[in-house]
């Protein structure tokens, strides 16, 4: 009788979450809708001072399509929370991994590259044209080649990145980077861990 008496009291405390959290989906849903109703109005305001009527329309059929995607995103976080129902609340930082890729973030030249390519500028330059022209030209060398070697000492130490795009579960999009390979692919189940995300 007593394991009777506490799995019901167990089922009661589930369905009253599951109802919470639906009853906090359409808050937020309702708060986003308002939201998205006053900028709606004070745009068109807005759209009233533009000084010609090609201007005045075209800025109300940017508002009008602003306003649909703010009601459309605001409907797919609702129906993402009422689809996890009470998932939702035991995982807010779930998501799913959507696309993964491989760049290079070019490094900082220093002062070697500067020195080195503005030296082999000047000897360039220098073997330029005559009198004033070759000093000029060497000044101008010297110059191009400190900017070239900077350029080029940059390049050098350049590091691959890796940028994940994840898809939470509550509708929210974030990439994250990483300097060696994590190793997800898309389609990957993840969590948020602080500033990062790990396998779920």
């Amino acid at each position: 009788m007593k394991r009777q008496f506490l799995m019901f009291f167990a089922l009661i405390s589930a369905c009253t979450v599951c109802v919470a959290n639906d009853e906090a989906a359409k808050a937020k849903y309702e708060a986003a809708k308002t939201r998205a109703e006053v900028r709606y109005s004070e745009d068109q305001k807005m759209c009233a001072d533009e000084t010609t009527s090609s201007r005045r329309m075209q800025c109300l059929r940017d508002a009008k399509e602003d306003h649909a995607k703010a009601l459309s995103a605001a409907e797919n976080k609702l129906a993402a929370e009422s689809k996890t129902g009470a998932g939702a609340a035991s995982c807010n930082d779930c998501g799913k991994v959507t696309a993964v890729k491989a760049g290079e973030k070019e490094g900082k030249g220093g002062a070697v590259g500067l020195i080195a390519g503005g030296v082999a500028g000047a000897l360039l330059g220098h073997q330029v044209g005559k009198g004033t022209g070759k000093d000029v030209a060497t000044v101008a060398g010297a110059a191009g080649g400190a900017y070239a070697g900077h350029k080029i000492e940059g390049k050098m130490k350049s590091t691959k990145t890796w940028a994940v795009s994840v898809r939470f579960d509550n509708g929210d999009e974030r990439t994250y980077s990483f300097d060696r390979d994590p190793g997800f692919a898309a389609g990957d189940p993840v969590k948020a861990a602080g500033t990062s995300i790990v396998r779920r």
